[in-house]
């Protein structure tokens, strides 16, 4: 049985959870998440309880593998609608910056020109300064895929520390040719 399958999701207060013919619709203060789970999976809402409740039909390899998946899921859907999430940036480099313009984000790291970055829906985008990006929104995929793009933009190189990071992430420096 998986772990974290069987663990029930709690739903806190202010969040309203419906299932109807597969689809999951997750409704709160910061919005609404809809999403369709597979048929080899059984959701279950306790209104009593206040819980979400995942179980699966059979122990095929397939149905093991998305019955946790479903669980955390479902528990990332409730957490964005009540919460949401956030990532934060940090660009690193003498002349780098960060500006949001309308839906894009414009980049200025190094190179030629100016990199644009679509922002996508469900998304938003904000700069506190031009050396820190703020991504937040109800959706942990989007918000997480949207960091990862930037920061691909110009990853940090291990002798300067220079491009965009994560607030906090730890870059693994190398002493360079002078160390010898």
């Amino acid at each position: 049985m998986s772990r974290i399958g069987k663990k029930p999701v709690t739903i806190p207060a202010g969040v309203q959870v419906r299932v109807a013919n597969r689809e999951i619709s997750v409704e709160g203060k910061l919005g609404k998440l809809v999403w369709s789970h597979r048929p080899e999976l059984t959701v279950t809402v306790d209104d009593q309880a206040g819980t979400v409740v995942v179980q699966r039909a059979n122990d095929q390899s397939q149905s093991r593998a998305l019955h946790g998946l479903t669980r955390s899921l479902i528990q990332n859907m409730v957490v964005g609608v009540s919460t949401g999430y956030e990532k934060r940036l940090e660009i690193h480099g003498v002349g780098y910056l960060a500006a949001v313009q309308g839906n894009v984000l414009q980049l200025r790291v190094g190179f030629a020109n100016e990199i644009h970055k679509t922002i996508p829906a469900g998304v938003e985008v904000t700069c506190p300064d031009q050396t820190h990006v703020v991504i937040k929104g109800i959706d942990k995929q989007k918000v997480g895929q949207f960091a990862a793009e930037v920061r691909a933009v110009r990853k940090p190189e291990p002798y300067k520390g220079k491009g965009i990071h994560y607030e906090g992430e730890q870059i693994r420096r190398k002493a360079g040719k002078a160390a010898k």
